[in-house]
């Protein structure tokens, strides 16, 4: 599995933040519409839409390299027949998903997953269903190779790229420093991008940031049972609407997603939450096209779905929606959906270049114990003495995994179900990065002196 610690710890703090007051609200909210009023202040936070987008030190954006990368998305030379370019599953309007319940590429068969939208994904640790990799750069490849998608060898799609003066000299302009027709410039090239893919403001965000009017009453019902009765906000929190976790929602399948992944039976049936931006436009739904309608995934949590070990702890238990609750529901949910067939948004923040940047959460020197409550580690950031343990603490309700990698320090904890701690003694000194494999956005630096 690709190493998940080349993602910075400054973008994912901001993002658990918001997770963390989100899971404050739904679990002060028992009821629909009570008990007490909700801190907007708190909530505008939580859903706010961001400011930047983040790219990595090593491939910041331009003008050049993003119309490359569009270029090449929706270039069918990248498929080893010339039939089959990415937006042939991502399509553009289709909101960049393909509309049917299991796509096909170049072999013709039914792939194994549901091809999902592609909103918002610079700010995903990991990338496809199951967390298998954690940029998209490193995403860009798998499709491009796979046998029953695009089928090439990029080696290949790379000479036969080189071949035209036209993609030699756009090549030269978007890389001026390796002005070469190169594997790893595709891939750098589609990346920059489809971190541009970010979905447009809607009616929500309007009303988020104070008007009024830009929802309906049933609207606003709709967003007090979401973060209320419903709980979506406890997995469906933040501006994109997802925790980025993995989580097994009861879903029949023999598919057993993040579990093979991360090493970890209780992740087994667990999948990653899909944000909800756009999602008028993107059925069916779930990892598996299995639901066809909104009305459809809602009833499958008032169902509960199919009950095993894996199953999230954050499955809303006993949900028992009024028709008139399921209709405001649904309605919010469409509110994050725009009128018409949505582009990327056009806000002038969207293709700045802005690198990740270290932790700067202050470190405590000496913790005793790690809380991993509320999805969140907490201290984020520890001084230790080499050999000195440390102590992390699941005193979440939820499992939880501690995945170290490091040539000096390769560890996982498997399956850290709630009540139980682990202690780590590192012999090296150095800093030492620890996430959870199952919700990766928690995300923990160890300073080892």
């Amino acid at each position: 599995m690709v190493s998940l610690l080349r993602r910075s710890s400054l973008l994912l703090g901001a993002a658990a933040v918001g997770f963390t007051i989100a899971a404050a609200l739904v679990a002060g909210r028992s009821g629909a519409f009570g008990p007490g009023p909700v801190d907007m202040q708190e909530v505008r936070k939580v859903f706010a839409r961001p400011t930047a987008v983040p790219h990595p030190p090593d491939n910041p954006p331009s003008p050049e390299k993003i119309a490359l990368g569009e270029r090449l998305f929706s270039d069918p030379q990248l498929s080893v027949d010339g039939s089959t370019s990415c937006a042939s599953c991502h399509d553009p309007r289709l909101s960049f998903t393909d509309g049917v319940p299991l796509g096909e590429g170049v072999s013709k068969r039914p792939l194994k997953r549901h091809t999902p939208t592609l909103w918002n994904l610079a700010w995903a640790p990991t990338l496809f269903w199951d967390g298998r990799v954690d940029s998209l750069e490193a995403q860009a490849k798998v499709p491009i190779e796979h046998p029953d998608e695009m089928g090439a060898n990029l080696e290949d799609v790379a000479a036969r790229l080189a071949r035209d003066p036209a993609y030699r000299e756009a090549f030269r302009v978007a890389f001026p420093s390796d002005p070469t027709v190169s594997a790893a410039n595709i891939l750098k090239a589609l990346a920059v991008y489809e971190r541009t893919l970010v979905s447009p403001p809607t009616r929500f965000d309007q009303w988020i940031v104070g008007d009024d009017g830009a929802l309906t009453a049933q609207e606003k019902a709709g967003f007090s049972l979401f973060i209320g009765k419903a709980r979506c906000a406890s997995c469906h929190s933040g501006f994109a609407f997802t925790d980025h976790s993995f989580h097994d929602i009861g879903l029949p399948t023999d598919d057993l997603g993040r579990g093979p992944v991360l090493g970890v039976p209780e992740a087994n049936h667990a999948f990653k939450t899909p944000g909800l931006r756009e999602l008028a436009w993107t059925a069916p739904y779930m990892h598996d096209g299995s639901l066809a309608t909104l009305e459809d995934v809602v009833r499958h949590y008032e169902s509960g779905g199919i009950d095993r070990p894996s199953r999230s702890a954050d499955m809303p238990a006993g949900l028992d929606l009024t028709d008139d609750e399921r209709a405001a529901l649904i309605a919010f949910l469409y509110s994050l959906s725009s009128d018409t067939p949505p582009k990327p948004s056009t806000e002038p923040w969207v293709a700045v270049a802005r690198d990740e940047q270290p932790d700067s959460t202050a470190a405590v020197r000496g913790a005793a114990v790690i809380s991993q409550r509320n999805k969140q580690f907490s201290p984020g950031h520890v001084v230790v003495r080499a050999g000195e343990p440390v102590t992390i603490l699941n005193d979440d309700t939820r499992t939880h995994n501690v995945r170290i990698f490091d040539p000096r320090f390769d560890f996982n904890s498997g399956a850290q179900e709630p009540g139980e701690s682990i202690s780590l003694r590192l012999p090296l000194a150095g800093t030492y990065n620890a996430f959870c494999g199952i919700h990766p956005t928690m995300r923990l630096t160890i300073e080892v002196e």
